[in-house]
């Protein structure tokens, strides 16, 4: 197996290292072997740690045979991670270093001001701006599908009902009745991934023009006459009168539905509770609430994040980092990520991003802003 001791200590080019995630349940990996011939051949060495790849079922022998060697990955000019650095990694790191990956820079100002202070150039990749040509770099998108397609599949696995509507010789079982809240990229593949289970699927965003998406995979759309667009096409907080209108609305429509799925996210800010206790309470016995909201404190007021709890018959589960049960593809979909926007920063082999460009003036978190 080739090492990092075949490299040549003299040889100039940038060396990309990959690290092995040690977070509790992160499966992922920040690259892929099927991604690194074409870095390859953009004049780079590729530095993979050992066992980086095993939990998306990617041993180091096909790292080794798409061009990467297996070493150090700490001592490379650019470290490609997924979860946010330990305080530990972070010890690791060198002056000069380039760190890619998720950084939670909203929400965790220490480990941002840890990374300047190190020297270390660190470029969040939930940071990178919501324009067109950005798409193929969105990694807060390509991961978001994930969570989405998987919640549905813990909803119907919790539920204690048939998605399709079945027709057998004991009688017609009617379909399940999914109402996704969040319509962003996991709201919608929720959505489109419930009708495919044939579940009669409606989707609430307190953004009305996403109201054409929903229609878009075959679900309808449950309009409370809100209209709450922020920067960016985010959703903005709501004020305190658009709150309580959109509380009891939802409670009206919530005890309807025999699986809630909740996506809504405000960045930088705790989740909206859109689930009230009451509308739990008001709900059959044996519906399913899957709140995809829980890392950040959960849509629904009885979520217990990272946990699975029944409460007035319902059952509330609340799942922390969904794409990492998937790791095989969402490793493949976070890697395009990361491999297109180290595309904006190599030039003939060697790193050098130009911060005229606002992905990467935008993602650098420790890079100093002028007033």
């Amino acid at each position: 197996m080739e090492t990092a001791q075949n490299v040549d200590p003299g040889d100039s080019r940038t060396r990309i290292g990959v690290v092995r995630e040690t977070g509790r349940g992160e499966r992922r990996v920040a690259l892929v072997p099927k991604l690194i011939p074409s870095l390859v051949e953009r004049g780079v060495h590729v530095i993979v740690e050992s066992g980086a790849g095993l939990g998306a079922s990617l041993p180091d022998s096909t790292y080794t045979k798409a061009g990467a060697v297996i070493g150090d990955p700490w001592t490379a000019d650019v470290v490609l991670k997924v979860a946010p650095p330990s305080d530990a990694e972070i010890s690791r790191m060198l002056s000069g270093q380039t760190l890619i990956g998720f950084l939670a820079p909203r929400s965790d100002d220490n480990k941002v001001d840890a990374l300047r202070s190190a020297g270390v150039q660190a470029f969040a990749v939930e940071s990178i701006p919501r324009i067109s040509r950005a798409q193929v770099m969105d990694a807060l998108s390509s991961q978001a599908n994930v969570a989405g397609y998987k919640a549905v599949l813990l909803a119907a696995s919790e539920s204690t009902r048939f998605f399709p509507m079945l027709t057998t010789a004991a009688g017609t079982v009617k379909p399940a009745t999914v109402l996704v809240l969040g319509v962003g990229v996991a709201g919608l593949q929720a959505l489109a991934t419930a009708k495919r289970l044939g579940g009669r699927a409606t989707g609430y965003d307190v953004r009305p023009e996403v109201a054409d998406q929903v229609r878009s995979v075959g679900a309808q759309w449950l309009d409370l006459g809100i209209d709450a667009v922020g920067e960016g096409g985010y959703a903005r907080e709501l004020t305190d009168e658009e709150k309580a209108t959109q509380q009891q609305a939802l409670e009206d429509a919530i005890t309807g539905f025999d699986v809630v799925i909740t996506t809504a996210l405000v960045p930088g800010r705790p989740a909206p509770r859109l689930v009230t206790a009451a509308a739990v309470e008001g709900m059959k016995p044996g519906s399913v609430i899957v709140d995809l909201a829980g890392e950040t404190g959960g849509n629904c007021e009885l979520t217990e994040p990272g946990q699975t709890v029944v409460k007035h018959d319902v059952t509330i589960t609340s799942p922390l980092n969904l794409p990492a049960t998937m790791p095989e593809h969402a490793s493949e979909l976070y890697s395009k990520n990361i491999a297109a926007l180290l595309e904006l920063m190599l030039v003939d082999g060697k790193l050098a991003p130009d911060f005229g460009d606002p992905v990467l003036a935008d993602s650098c978190v420790t890079r100093e802003r002028k007033a």
